[in-house]
C-alpha cells in the first residue's frame, strides 16, 4: 500500500474535530498564488464540512517580509486560543512559532519548502521535505498537499464534483506558478486542472475569460500565462490579499474589474522588471570575474526581487542574490542555476541572516544591512568551495 505524506491523516482528523467542538480555526498562508489558492481550497472544504474559519491572513511581503511574523502574531492575538493552520509557510519560523505557542495557539503548518536545521515546535508539521516523510514524491506545490487534505477531510463526505474540480483548478495554477516540476503527481493534477479550467464556474476565474477577447483557436492556451502573473499582482488589503479577494468573489462583475486592474498591475511589473535588469545588468557587466551576483536597488519593492533575480539568473548562469535596500534591513530573493542549491548556502551563511527559506533553485533572505558585506563575503566564499 503506497504511503500517504506524513502527518497529512493526522490533520485531517484534527481539522474536522476542531469542525465538531466549533473551534477557532485561523488561516494563515504566503501571499503568492500558492499559498491563496491553498487558503482558498482548505477554507471552502472547512466550509462545506459544516465548520467556519475565524480568520484568514496573509502577511505584507513589503512591511512584514515572508512567512510567520511577530506583526502578524500580536494582529492575531486577540484570536487566542485557536488552531492557527499556516499553508506555504512555517517550516523556517522556529521563534515565531514558539511565540504563538505560548500566545495559546496550536499551530499546524502545511508547507513543502526546505527544512532548515531543526524544526519547529508545532503541534502538527506536514511538509514532504521531513526527513522522516516516507512519502516517494517531494515536490509538490503547498496547494497541491492542500487538495490532498481536502480529499482526505470529505473522504467520508460527498462533495459535488464541480466544487473538486474547482480546488484542481486552483491547485493546477498554483503548481504551475510556483515552478514545481510537473511530473508524476504533480503532472496529473495540472493536466486534470486545466482541463477543467476553460468551463470553471468561479467568477474569480471566469474573469479572465471574459475580459479576453482573443478568440483564435489558441486563446486558451494564450491565457492560461496570463492569469498567472495577474494572480501573483495582488496587494496586501486590510491584512487579505487583492487575487484572494478575487477567488473569492460571487460576484462576476466585482470579478471582472478586479482581474483587469490585476492584468494592468502585471503589465506595469513587467515594464519595471525590465528597468531595473536593464540597470542592474550594466553594474555585472563591471564584475564578470565574481562567482556570485550580489546587487541591492533601493527603489525595489520586495515583490518583484523574484522575478529580477530570475531573470538576471537565466541570463548569467550565476547564483543570483537580489535585494531591495530599506531602511535598516533588506530582504532579497535568491535564483540558482541548475545543481545548486540556495537553500545549502543560506543555511552556510544563516548566522547573518534574520529569517531565510525556500526551495534548492528559488529562496529568499532577510538580513540587517549591516551584515550585508559579510553575507556577500560567505557566499563567495561557500560557492568558491563547490
Amino acid at each position: 500500500m503506497k504511503p500517504e505524506i506524513k502527518n497529512l491523516e493526522k490533520v485531517a482528523s484534527r481539522i474536522l474535530n476542531a469542525i465538531k467542538n466549533k473551534e477557532k480555526i485561523i488561516l494563515y498562508g504566503d501571499s503568492d498564488l500558492d499559498g491563496i489558492a491553498s487558503v482558498i481550497i482548505l477554507k471552502e472544504t472547512i466550509k462545506n464540512l459544516g465548520g467556519e474559519v475565524s480568520s484568514v491572513y496573509f502577511p505584507d511581503r513589503e512591511n512584514e517580509g515572508y512567512g510567520i511574523n511577530i506583526k502578524a502574531l500580536d494582529f492575531l492575538r486577540k484570536e487566542a486560543p485557536a488552531l492557527l493552520i499556516t499553508v506555504d509557510c512555517g517550516i523556517g519560523n522556529i521563534e515565531e512559532v514558539k511565540m504563538a505557542n505560548e500566545m495559546g495557539f496550536e499551530v499546524i503548518i502545511i508547507d513543502h519548502h526546505e527544512v532548515l536545521n531543526s524544526l519547529p515546535e508545532a503541534r502538527i508539521i506536514v511538509d514532504p521535505k521531513q526527513k522522516s516523510d516516507n512519502f516517494p514524491f517531494k515536490d509538490f506545490s503547498a496547494a497541491g498537499i492542500v487538495f490532498r487534505l481536502s480529499q482526505a477531510l470529505v473522504k467520508d463526505y460527498k462533495f459535488s464534483e464541480n466544487l473538486r474540480k474547482s480546488f484542481l483548478e486552483l491547485a493546477a495554477l498554483a503548481t504551475i506558478s510556483d515552478m514545481m516540476p510537473q511530473v508524476e503527481e504533480n503532472k496529473e493534477l495540472i493536466e486534470e486542472g486545466l482541463d477543467s479550467l476553460e468551463s470553471t464556474w468561479r467568477p474569480g476565474l471566469k474573469a479572465f475569460f471574459e475580459l479576453d477577447f482573443n478568440q483564435d483557436p489558441d486563446s486558451f492556451k494564450k491565457i492560461v500565462p496570463k492569469i498567472i502573473p495577474a494572480l501573483n499582482s495582488g496587494e496586501s488589503k486590510d491584512h487579505l490579499n487583492e487575487s484572494y479577494l478575487l477567488l473569492t468573489t460571487n460576484s462576476l462583475e466585482e470579478a471582472k474589474e478586479i482581474a483587469s486592474e490585476l492584468s494592468q498591475k502585471a503589465y506595469l511589473k513587467q515594464v519595471k522588471v525590465k528597468g531595473i535588469v536593464y540597470e542592474l545588468e550594466k553594474r555585472i557587466l563591471e564584475k564578470l570575474g565574481e562567482s556570485v551576483i550580489f546587487e541591492g536597488h533601493n527603489d525595489l519593492s520586495v515583490a518583484l526581487t523574484g522575478p529580477v533575480a530570475s531573470k538576471i539568473c537565466a541570463s548569467q548562469r550565476r547564483p543570483t542574490f537580489i535585494f531591495a535596500e530599506k531602511g535598516e534591513e533588506s530582504q532579497g530573493a535568491v535564483r540558482m542555476p541548475k545543481n545548486l542549491n540556495g537553500v545549502k548556502a543560506l543555511i552556510k551563511c544563516g548566522h547573518l541572516l534574520k529569517t531565510f527559506g525556500g526551495h534548492p533553485l528559488a529562496s529568499g533572505f532577510r538580513i540587517e544591512n549591516k551584515n550585508l558585506e559579510e553575507f556577500k563575503n560567505c557566499l563567495v566564499n561557500y560557492f568558491s568551495k563547490l
